[in-house]
């Protein structure tokens, strides 16, 4: 694989790559912000730093959670590579799924595959652990293997774990890819859920002791599973996933801040919303409503990664309104524009391209939206107003429902649908 740069693009080959939807924007090597990266106005990031760099008697942990696209991972980037995070915590992250099926997820997978990522991690990172506390999980580990033994004989061969290393890497493996093995780790897990806690809680203490800094895990992609998984691990076990000692944000499915059991985790709970382009009840034909600070944000998001000379301007700012804020949406509007103008063998994007991008998200929509879903599209593009309703939830999950906050929290359709919705 070629190695990822971040340099300003003057044609549209460059601008192709660094649209990429998925472009991970990791803090350089030397701990500065990635050249991608934008704070947005009064980023809720802060309130995480500020929350983890507080006082605190037993390791924070945090529930973080926002819109698919709205750049939670680019924000836990961020704030890995964070000077005062560093001088207080050793900080990893990781997706949930290197390490497990996020389809068929369980509590026990997250909390094995925190377990393994601190182990692996640090002795990766040149960190030597005492042999006492290597003695004790090798202990473990062969406990473990002898127990899932008895529950299925023959499943699990002595190769799961030659030593501790290997033994956290090939269980993750097999409970991501193996489903009997995953059901035979969990029952034995199930017997004994202190253990593994104590396991984490064990090497939490020993890198303590070695750096001076508490371990600080923060886990992307755990807002993937669908809401009853969801709810399965961080309502139904609350109690459990906030015992490892070391400081821990989980991403959180946005599905769960709309459900009843969100009481479960509301103290603790940071939610990234998408970027105010308007006021809640804006005149299109008026710029007096215009948010001046969300338009410079995503026109700083364009401007890094793509010359002005390569958009027309009246081009640049209707993609930014048909985004609605959304980082992802973006880039895929973008992207998308820049495909079509080198189909057309042009040196600019112009308002066509991005009028035939828009279209595209439009019919997309168009397939999976029923008549219930356009009559309550309507009637949110009128009364701007955010509720419970059942059928609210799974269109913000679509994005075909967008929430911004002011004081209060609102919500709007998804600008490319207001055509739709007048058709």
């Amino acid at each position: 694989m070629d190695k990822l740069h971040y340099e300003r693009a003057n044609d549209f080959d460059r601008a192709w790559l660094n649209f990429e939807l998925d472009l991970p924007l990791r803090p350089t090597s030397d701990g500065k912000a990635n050249p991608f990266y934008v704070n947005r106005p009064e980023n809720p990031l802060s309130e995480l730093k500020d929350a983890l760099l507080a006082p605190f008697y037993k390791p924070p942990k945090f529930f973080f959670s926002g819109h698919r696209g709205c750049g939670k991972s680019t924000e836990l980037l961020h704030l890995l590579g964070d000077q005062e995070i560093q001088k207080k915590y050793w900080p990893i992250n990781f997706s949930i799924r290197q390490d497990a099926d996020i389809i068929d997820l369980d509590f026990r997978d997250v909390l094995l595959a925190i377990g393994g990522r601190l182990f692996r991690e640090y002795r990766q990172a040149g960190g030597e652990l005492p042999d006492h506390l290597l003695k004790e999980l090798d202990g473990w580990k062969g406990k473990i293997e002898q127990e899932i033994e008895t529950i299925k004989e023959g499943r699990i061969s002595t190769s799961i774990g030659a030593d501790v290393d290997a033994f956290f890497v090939n269980a993750g493996l097999r409970m991501k890819l193996e489903p009997a093995t995953r059901v035979e780790i969990r029952q034995t897990f199930e017997k004994d859920i202190t253990g593994l806690i104590a396991v984490i809680n064990a090497i939490s203490s020993a890198i303590y002791a070695k750096e001076g800094r508490y371990p600080l895990v923060l886990i992307d992609d755990l807002d993937k599973p669908e809401l009853e998984k969801a709810r399965a691990i961080f309502h139904d076990h609350r109690e459990i996933m906030t015992q490892p000692s070391c400081a821990i944000v989980y991403t959180v499915s946005s599905a769960l801040f709309y459900s009843k059991e969100f009481d479960a985790i509301r103290d603790q709970a940071i939610f990234l919303p998408n970027i105010n382009l308007f006021s809640r009840f804006y005149n299109r034909l008026s710029d007096e409503d215009i948010s001046q600070p969300g338009h410079r944000t995503l026109k700083k998001f364009i401007d890094l990664r793509m010359s002005s000379s390569l958009i027309d301007g009246k081009a640049l700012r209707l993609a930014i309104e048909y985004s609605g804020g959304v980082f992802r949406e973006m880039a895929r509007i973008m992207r998308t524009s820049i495909g079509r103008a080198r189909r057309r063998k042009a040196s600019l994007i112009e308002v066509e391209d991005i009028e035939w991008s828009a279209a595209e998200i439009r019919n997309e929509y168009r397939r999976i939206l029923d008549r219930e879903d356009i009559k309550l599209l309507r009637l949110i593009n009128k009364t701007k107003r955010l509720e419970y309703v059942d059928r609210l939830r799974p269109l913000l999950q679509l994005l075909a429902i967008l929430e911004y906050r002011d004081v209060d929290n609102w919500c709007d359709i998804h600008p490319v649908l207001r055509k739709l919705i007048d058709g």
